[in-house]
């Protein structure tokens, strides 16, 4: 058995690779450059570029089963840049994997690509895809989604796994943007209202993408779905942040602003960086603010009924395991 991660060096990626090689997987990373990390585990580092479609279909060589797992992320930037990963190199890995006769491929999506602005409360998998996006990450995520699922078939079985929020020890985006800009004094709570929302621990999220590779085979009950995945237990969004803030050793939220001030702040600020053309991100996008003033918590009966998901770290102990790593790694320092 051998298996190819794109996106091997990162967050989640990384996570799914130490799974599989506990399981006596034999396992190659695709990316644009080595990690050192990997090559103390002896993973094979396979480079290139996901818009290079030949250099995916080389990366696919030998492999059995594809984890596509790269992906680029964000809420600001050119929408090429974001259309040249997540869309033409997820096409690119399915045409990879029709290259070489593999039949299985299991496809990291986002809850984002269904998000229309509002509330989502207890959804399942049957909400539809919005028909606007307010940033082009859930734009081109929810394109590259629907081009996995539409090439589920006889010859290829795919599914598409949607975690939300995915935190943990060594997350390299979320947790480190909260704790930067609670050490700034830069986060404000937008809205008083109490918005539910599910997160989920990275070794829960990596444990799904085996469980669901185990059920995937062409014409099985997983092959050509796209599940939800979260803890389970949706908590207050503002609450969740102060956790993680606690975890660092930062004070909690103090502020609060309207969720109208905080879409007309980021509306601003897009246009004035556009206009600008500043690559760096605004700290406020419209996106952001509706993210932050509504709730985001999932129905997981599909997952749980179809390959057996179940979180097995629990948020609070997740949130002990991230106060430990947090402190370890300020005494190495």
């Amino acid at each position: 058995m051998k298996a190819l991660v794109t996106g091997g060096g990162g967050f989640l990626g990384k996570a799914i690779i130490h799974r599989l090689l506990a399981k006596g997987v034999d396992v190659c990373s695709f990316s644009r450059s080595a990690h050192a990390g990997l090559d103390a585990l002896g993973v094979e580092h396979r480079l290139g570029d996901l818009a290079d479609g030949n250099a995916v279909v080389a990366a696919a060589s030998g492999c059995d089963i594809v984890y596509h797992v790269a992906a680029k992320a964000g809420v600001w930037g050119p929408y090429q840049e974001f259309y040249r990963t997540n869309v033409l190199g997820t096409r690119n890995v399915i045409q990879a994997c029709r290259a070489h006769g593999l039949h299985r491929l299991v496809y990291t999506s986002s809850p984002s690509v269904v998000f229309d602005g509002t509330d989502m409360e207890g959804v399942d998998e049957s909400i539809p895809y919005p028909t606007h996006y307010h940033a082009f990450y859930p734009q081109t995520k929810a394109a590259a989604e629907q081009l996995v699922l539409q090439a589920n078939g006889l010859e290829l079985a795919t599914v598409a796994l949607r975690p939300h929020l995915i935190w943990g020890p060594e997350d390299n985006h979320l947790v480190p943007r909260i704790l930067e800009r609670g050490r700034k004094g830069a986060l404000r709570r937008i809205g008083k209202k109490a918005c539910l929302v599910d997160t989920i621990y990275i070794d829960n999220a990596a444990e799904a993408h085996l469980l669901a590779a185990e059920r995937l085979d062409i014409g099985s009950v997983v092959a050509g779905k796209a599940y939800f995945l979260s803890q389970g237990e949706p908590l207050p969004l503002w609450d969740v942040v102060d956790q993680i803030l606690k975890a660092g050793g930062i004070a909690p939220v103090a502020g609060t602003i309207s969720p109208r001030l905080a879409y007309g702040i980021g509306w601003a600020m897009e246009k004035v960086y556009g206009l600008l053309k500043i690559r760096s991100e605004p700290r406020m996008t419209r996106f952001v603010a509706r993210e932050l003033s509504t709730a985001h918590w999932f129905d997981l009966s599909a997952a749980r009924n179809d390959f057996g998901y179940e979180p097995q770290v629990s948020f609070d102990e997740g949130m002990v395991r991230l106060k430990k790593w947090l402190a370890d790694s300020e005494q190495s320092l």
